[in-house]
């Protein structure tokens, strides 16, 4: 038996030219019955398996899904439980479909083309992680949607646009986090917010303004402080947000990166969580669990999200889907020493 069998081979032994070969094995039609069984039965016998690179650019595909996330020097994305969990769900859901993740890094300078990375990267559809609301964006997204290519927002969405995305309920989450420092007696809640220009922030605001409304407490702009995600922003916030702490015994902070670099520096300060004040955090990451007191957090389906993110694309690109992707999927708060 012949293990480098080539076209050549099997287009002689089936009685065919290397073309129908070709056509056979892309199914490129029309074929009759007859050639396609000779061919695949030449094939068998000499054990020829076409190469698959070779065929996904004769179909026109690549069987690869772009995953474009932003580069942020000095940052090991992998490291971050946020986009760890999000590409570790995309890149399990691809496999089981039988496409390959490409991670595409884009940098927050660089000019928004999301078209032109078909063109240069030969991806069959993209996932956009980290997306914000800055000039140039919108205009960016609108050329792929109307275009009918496949992508997919992740956690982030446009008010007044209908662009495919999969995101959290997080103005839910927020609002199960301060209402659930205000049920327990605090009278208002220190607040730690991620960038404005991220569609989730700008939720976890409008649901701790509907938790201080719902419990009829008194709203605050004073005690609303924003860092940019990072731990080392939580950690600059305690400089702040230290002083206020004999009059507000209460933190809500928009991820668990800023909560525990805000426990770290109110440390500093001779303050400590669950013992001076109640704090809660957002994602739910591994490192919630290990801190001294363990983090009481908002859980967010990140990997389940990547794997519908993955999935939705999928589809698109299988035209199995041409209407507009909107999912928003559930978080849940979890209770721990840091905030009982």
């Amino acid at each position: 038996m012949n293990i480098l069998a080539n076209r050549k081979e099997v287009a002689k032994l089936a009685g065919v030219s290397e073309a129908t070969v070709s056509r056979v094995f892309n199914n490129i039609g029309p074929l009759r019955e007859e050639t396609k069984r000779k061919v695949l039965q030449a094939a068998k016998e000499l054990n020829y398996h076409p190469n698959a690179i070779a065929q996904s650019f004769a179909r026109g595909k690549s069987n690869n899904i772009g995953v474009i996330v932003p580069y942020l020097p000095k940052v090991n994305l992998m490291s971050t439980h946020y986009f760890s969990e999000l590409l570790s769900g995309i890149g399990a859901r691809l496999g089981e479909l039988g496409y390959g993740l490409l991670l595409l890094f884009q940098s927050p300078d660089e000019q928004k083309d999301y078209v032109q990375l078909f063109r240069s990267q030969r991806v069959d559809g993209c996932i956009i992680l980290g997306s914000k609301n800055i000039p140039g964006e919108v205009e960016a997204l609108e050329v792929l949607h109307n275009l009918h290519l496949p992508y997919c927002l992740v956690n982030q969405t446009f008010s007044g646009h209908s662009f495919h995305s999969i995101d959290a309920d997080h103005e839910d989450g927020s609002l199960q986090a301060v209402s659930s420092l205000l049920r327990k007696g605090f009278e208002q809640v220190i607040f730690l917010n991620g960038p404005m220009e991220y569609s989730n922030s700008a939720e976890r605001l409008q649901g701790y303004v509907k938790a201080i409304s719902q419990a009829e407490a008194v709203f605050n702009e004073k005690i609303i402080f924003e860092g940019n995600y990072s731990r080392k922003s939580g950690f600059q916030a305690a400089a702040e947000i230290a002083p206020l702490l004999p009059d507000y015994k209460a933190i809500f902070a928009a991820n668990d990166r800023m909560a525990i670099g805000l426990m770290q520096g109110l440390s500093e300060h001779g303050y400590t969580a669950g013992r001076d004040y109640a704090l809660i955090g957002y994602d739910d990451s591994e490192i919630a669990k290990m801190t001294s007191p363990p983090l009481s957090t908002v859980k967010v389906p990140l990997f389940e999200m990547g794997q519908m993110a993955a999935e939705k694309v999928f589809k698109l690109i299988s035209n199995e889907n041409l209407e507009t992707i909107d999912h928003r999927l559930p978080v849940t708060l979890i209770e721990r020493a840091s905030s009982l």
